[in-house]
């Protein structure tokens, strides 16, 4: 048996067992380990084992194995040899989301915030749970408004929408959100008097600070307000009409708060406005519901329906 073999089960066998146990007790249970003939042969290799072990940090303990103390047995505490779970104050991980960003994008840095983001309870303001993703061309922002975050300072910057539009923001960032592929700052937008959620990648300028910020509302989650449904993730910029047969009309939208019906046709079909945001999204979702739902605005959104069923005829 190899050496390295030996002594994971040696591990193994002594992190499991109740009670303290007896070296011939380890013997009878590891003989491919310590099944020589000779039982002082046997004996020392075990010794050998238990001071290498102790040297890498283990906790080898020895311990009675009766109340009157004749015999010593052998065992490894679990609370001694695993390490306490991990977590983070947003102080902490605000720190962490610098310094990584600091790194020069040093994948080795990228990869320790990752492994310990995505274990964390809570977060900065509200991180989610999923894998830590570190963009090099939205780094700086990311690193701005972190430290907005950690600090409470108000930001300014320049933000353009999905449609194209772009306006001055005056936010105070309460937390950051990285869902389906992107960054979100989310704060109280102070010019339209809530709070509101940014895609880090629509920030078109320099961010700059604009004083004191506002504490956010009590049990305030960031992630809360980075709305996804059948449009995507993010706050939808414009709507579309879709109309739904009289068999899934009923059920089609119950799960979409948002959605507002418009009218019902003499048909029976229900027209129906929905959210819709950047992208084709929306499109895989109308699709799902087969002959039984139909664009009707907008255009652009229609001709991609009509777009992807003729790609599966043609296929």
């Amino acid at each position: 048996m190899h050496p390295v073999e030996r002594l994971l089960n040696l591990v193994a066998l002594l992190l499991e067992t109740p009670r303290p146990l007896p070296f011939e007790e380890i013997r009878r249970r590891l003989r491919e380990g310590y099944g020589q003939e000779d039982l002082q042969t046997a004996k020392r290799m075990f010794e050998r084992d238990k001071d290498v072990l102790r040297d890498l940090g283990i906790p080898v303990e020895t311990a009675p194995t009766d109340p009157w103390e004749a015999e010593q047995g052998y065992r490894i505490p679990k609370e001694r040899y695993y390490l306490p779970e991990i977590s983070f104050t947003p102080e902490e991980l605000a720190a962490l989301l610098v310094a990584a960003r600091s790194a020069a994008g040093d994948p080795l840095a990228e990869e320790a915030v990752r492994k310990l983001l995505a274990g964390a309870r809570g977060g900065l303001g509200g991180f989610s749970a999923v894998p830590l993703v570190l963009d090099p061309g939205g780094g700086s922002r990311l690193s701005i408004l972190a430290e907005a975050v950690d600090r409470s300072r108000s930001v300014r910057f320049r933000y353009r929408t999905a449609t194209g539009q772009a306006s001055e923001r005056h936010l105070d960032p309460y937390g950051l959100v990285w869902r389906a592929g992107h960054w979100y700052v989310v704060g109280l937008d102070r010019g339209r008097g809530g709070i509101r959620a940014f895609r880090l990648s629509r920030i078109v300028s320099e961010i700059e600070e604009a004083g004191e910020g506002s504490a956010p509302p009590a049990g305030f989650r960031a992630a809360d307000h980075v709305r996804a449904g059948p449009w995507g993730p993010g706050e939808p910029e414009r709507h579309a009409v879709v109309a739904f047969s009289p068999q899934v009309a009923w059920w089609a939208t119950a799960g979409i708060p948002e959605a507002e019906p418009v009218r019902e046709r003499r048909d029976g079909w229900v027209e129906v406005r929905v959210p819709l945001g950047a992208g084709d999204t929306l499109a895989s979702w109308v699709l799902q519901f087969g002959p039984e739902a139909e664009v009707r605005s907008p255009r652009s959104l229609r001709d991609e329906v009509v777009r992807r069923l003729e790609a599966t005829v043609g296929s």
